[in-house]
């Protein structure tokens, strides 16, 4: 199967920049889509920006021009810039990959998600 790690989430001010990293593990010949997601208190999760192998970005639009969304193929790891932070921006962070196993499976994998939370 496939582990995910993620790392990078703490606290920061409004304004301020954080970098999260997503490095997946395992059984893995290959990793297609890579994504990152966010659950907000009391919402549901949502997309936040996903990246394909060769390296084409989609943003959800409340974060378009913050964040950037990046990968590393020789490392199987993503990671997510988040700069000019809003408290708006505050929820847990989930990253999500789309790989395909030694053994020919595909499978979507997520990881155990890392606490962003941003002050006013």
């Amino acid at each position: 199967q496939v582990q995910l790690v993620e790392s990078g989430g703490g606290l920061v001010q409004a304004g301020g920049s954080l970098r999260l990293s997503c490095a997946a593990s395992g059984s893995i010949r290959s990793i297609n889509a890579m994504a990152w997601y966010r659950q907000a208190p009391g919402k549901q999760r949502e997309l936040v920006a996903t990246i394909t192998w060769g390296g084409s970005t989609k943003y959800a639009d409340s974060v378009k021009g913050r964040f950037t969304i990046s990968r590393d193929n020789a490392k199987n790891t993503v990671y997510l810039q988040m700069n000019s932070l809003k408290p708006e921006d505050r929820a847990v962070y989930y990253c999500n990959v789309s790989s395909i196993l030694v053994d020919m499976r595909r499978v979507t994998s997520w990881g155990q998600g890392t606490q962003v939370t941003v002050s006013s």
